[in-house]
């Protein structure tokens, strides 16, 4: 075993007289060390339940003849971060999250580990110190929060920043934003839409990291309980085996999981996490991945954002299991940690609930939620959550209103600058820029919430939260601060944006896009700590932002 580096001969006296002061005995010294990387905390509601799951995983752990040993890992909330200086953090916390695992992993010589996660950068941070490290290991996702309820209709995090929209508007009280601030998150669990956290748990079950029906199951349930302890006894089985995550997690499992992401709409972020994960698999997954994936696989259920379904719903109806049994025919037959193959999964699985998941020839949309657009705009690429967008605005012209950071754009739509027509353009907030590439939940809610969601577009260089809805366009690259041609985009230019045909343009001759460049001098951010390292070290957004 693996941990025999750290308890086996007479030289190791050292390390297990240590060992003993943290309780082991002589019997303990002959079993498989499991790390539980754990990122509990009381400040993510997401994660504020997770020391209840890794304590089962640790009895499960026991049970199956290991020994359990917890580490803590940093948690970021992004609604809590959101619209202010914290939400530059988001984004790098993902590769702190997998150094942090990486260096307990390594540093202690464990034969496996669980990662015991919820939130949106923590569940890829783990998945990729997964694919770097290549132990033994198995992510327990923590489990989406139940909707919330108020005056009859269901609630979540993205209706706060909605009615804070409508309020600016005039169209909502004071009154009715509090009711809806209390209303919305009722306790424990990852937000309840298909936000970013519950994609990437989704994904994590479909690519076979995760045990089967973990990732839809609620925070609140016993079967998380449940799985919890079986996500224990199951590490120790794969460590005795030695059964690593490169073995499960195959390029073909990632073209898996981003045929689910297709099925159900996920988040923009996949685009930026999923390439990472991959890469530190020694897996090359690109943009155009995603948008072949999109072409062939529809949307099978339209969950929040863009729908009126949330995760809780897809649970009942057989959460990807069943997801699975609907796109058999299109998914390569994978291993996974649970034991059983993505096949044998589909084939055991049923549809519980068939207009919550629809069959392949009764789609929401023929493609699926995301699309990658290409242009003069974007030369690498640009993304969005194409099944959120109204059908009347999948083709849109209009007036570039510019800005070169959030906070500017935020000011504009508040002051009712922003108009039906217009094309607002943030700029200079991608992984450089930003640095950070931080979330954009208020411009794009509140948008919506003033009643333009199907008369204004946004493009960034930068990232839209999972809960944002409508003609929103993110990831652009190259950024600005790399020179991209967003920089080059000036007030009342014409923008093009054609979803189907995935196009994004700007209406300039390609000299006068040159001669502008030449001329433009970059927005300076200054900035220190590990964000100045952090701007160093990132890639472009196209390559999931890694640092190399």
């Amino acid at each position: 075993m693996r941990s025999d580096t750290v308890k086996k001969g007479l030289d190791k006296a050292p390390s297990r007289s240590l060992l003993r002061a943290c309780g082991l005995t002589d019997e303990d010294m002959d079993k498989p060390f499991i790390g539980i990387a754990n990122s509990f905390n009381n400040i993510v509601p997401g994660h504020i339940h997770l020391d209840r799951l890794v304590e089962e995983v640790r009895k499960g752990i026991e049970e199956a003849g290991g020994v359990a040993f917890s580490f803590g890992v940093p948690a970021v909330c992004d609604g809590i971060a959101m619209g202010h200086m914290g939400m530059r953090y988001s984004l790098p916390s993902r590769e702190v999250i997998a150094d942090c695992v990486e260096v307990m992993n390594n540093a202690h010589a464990f034969d496996g580990w669980v990662g015991v996660t919820n939130c949106d950068k923590v569940t890829p941070g783990m998945l990729m110190a997964a694919g770097r490290m290549n132990i033994p290991a198995i992510m327990l996702t923590g489990g989406p929060m139940e909707a919330g309820e108020l005056d009859g209709e269901k609630r979540d995090l993205q209706s706060v920043f909605e009615v804070l929209g409508a309020h600016n508007a005039g169209k909502a009280t004071d009154a009715e934003v509090v009711a809806v601030e209390c209303a919305a998150c009722p306790g424990e669990g990852s937000c309840s839409g298909l936000f970013t956290a519950n994609t990437m748990a989704c994904l994590t079950e479909a690519m076979g990291m995760s045990l089967t029906g973990c990732a839809t199951s609620l925070a609140t349930s016993e079967r998380k309980l449940q799985i919890a302890r079986e996500t224990g006894r199951r590490i120790v089985e794969l460590a005795k085996e030695g059964v690593a995550p490169r073995s499960i997690a195959t390029r073909e499992s990632f073209v898996n999981a981003i045929a689910v992401d297709m099925a159900i709409g996920g988040s923009t972020n996949t685009a930026l996490h999923i390439p990472a994960v991959a890469s530190e698999f020694g897996i090359d997954i690109d943009l155009k991945v995603f948008d072949e994936v999109s072409r062939k696989v529809p949307h099978l259920t339209s969950l929040r954002p863009g729908g009126p379904y949330h995760i809780a719903d897809l649970d009942r109806a057989g959460g990807i299991p069943a997801v699975l049994k609907r796109l058999k025919g299109m998914l390569s037959d994978q291993r996974t940690v649970a034991g059983s193959s993505i096949h044998e999964i589909a084939d055991r699985a049923e549809v519980l609930d068939a207009e919550v998941l629809r069959p392949l020839d009764r789609p929401f949309h023929a493609e699926g939620g995301i699309a990658v657009l290409y242009g003069n705009l974007a030369p690498e690429g640009a993304v969005v959550k194409q099944s959120a967008v109204n059908e009347k605005m999948m083709r849109f012209r209009g007036r570039a209103r510019v800005f070169d950071s959030e906070d500017e754009a935020a000011a504009a739509i508040r002051s009712r600058k922003i108009v039906k027509g217009d094309v607002v353009i943030i700029r200079y907030e991608g992984p450089k820029g930003g640095p950070g590439m931080p979330e954009m939940l208020y411009p794009t809610s509140m948008i919506a919430g003033m009643g333009l969601a199907d008369d204004v577009a946004l493009i960034t260089d930068g990232r839209f939260s999972g809960a944002t809805r409508g003609p929103c366009i993110g990831h652009v690259s190259p950024e600005a601060s790399a020179g991209g041609p967003i920089a080059a985009v000036r007030e009342g230019d014409e923008i093009v944006i054609d979803i189907p045909a995935r196009r994004l343009e700007v209406n300039i001759s390609d000299e006068e896009m040159e001669r502008r460049l030449s001329e433009t001098r970059p927005a300076e951010r200054e900035v220190n700590g590990m964000l100045a390292k952090y701007r160093k070290l990132v890639t472009s957004a196209s390559r999931g932002a890694v640092c190399r």
